[in-house]
């Protein structure tokens, strides 16, 4: 018996006005699994990302959750098989409190109020939050701010997590503690996560699996050890020995 809890792209092309920002992109996310998703800016990493969650309609090609063909629907539809995902840009409600951001994730997703402010805290409390529930967001420092966003992205227990880079504006020590969550989080869900980020030190130890982008097109698929070596990554993006070994 087959396992079709995945996320799979098959031949995924985006076009902008000619320019053609994905080419012919397969990639998989497999349920229980990390996925690194890297490339130089500008390769086409977000646009991907908002090909699968609805965000972006592609030009030719096709998306699959878990065996469904899901491809063009609208981002609260694949909302509704389980998907979720943080932005590159923050969005949170700056005047709003740390739990009433979360909450207010939940009860979009159809939780009750009670229900999301339960779920709420525990989000809080597995991203090492918790104690800053009742600021205001517009208070925190920007990798707290991140820790919240990931914070509304769990609250209903996702099948998929898709983080644009979560590690962003984190120190080295925000960093390590973010490498040390996010496996428990994969394995507590039995979620599959796709992770978008430019530290290395975070991609290299976190991921089982990369897949390497370059202008929209795939240019490697494999281990972190075998990226490292593979010279068109280290042409088009590594670069030199510090970056591809992550110190």
């Amino acid at each position: 018996m087959t396992d079709d809890r995945m996320i799979q792209t098959e031949d995924i092309v985006v076009d902008f006005l000619g320019l053609r920002a994905l080419d012919h992109v397969n990639m998989t996310l497999k349920r229980g699994t990390i996925l690194g998703l890297i490339g130089p800016n500008g390769s086409g990493k977000t646009t991907l990302v908002n090909v699968l969650t609805g965000f972006l309609k592609p030009t030719a090609g096709s998306v699959r959750i878990d065996g469904q063909n899901v491809t063009g629907q609208s981002p609260y539809q694949i909302a509704r098989a389980n998907v979720r995902r943080t932005f590159q840009t923050i969005r949170l409600f700056k005047k709003l409190s740390v739990l009433e951001n979360v909450v207010v994730a939940g009860v979009s997703h159809g939780l009750s109020r009670r229900d999301a402010t339960q779920a709420a805290h525990q989000a809080l409390d597995r991203l090492g939050i918790a104690d800053v529930a009742h600021l205001q967001a517009g208070t925190l420092a920007y990798g707290a701010e991140r820790r919240v966003e990931i914070a509304r992205a769990l609250i209903t227990q996702p099948a998929y997590l898709l983080l644009d880079e979560p590690a962003a504006g984190m120190n080295e020590h925000e960093s390590d503690e973010l490498l040390e969550m996010i496996p428990t989080i994969v394995t507590d869900f039995d979620c599959g996560m796709l992770v978008i980020d430019h530290d290395m030190r975070l991609i290299m130890r976190l991921c089982q699996q990369l897949h390497v982008l370059n202008y929209g097109k795939t240019i490697a698929q494999g281990t972190p050890a075998e990226i490292r070596s593979n010279p068109d990554v280290i042409a088009a993006y590594l670069g030199g020995e510090d970056r591809v070994t992550g110190q």
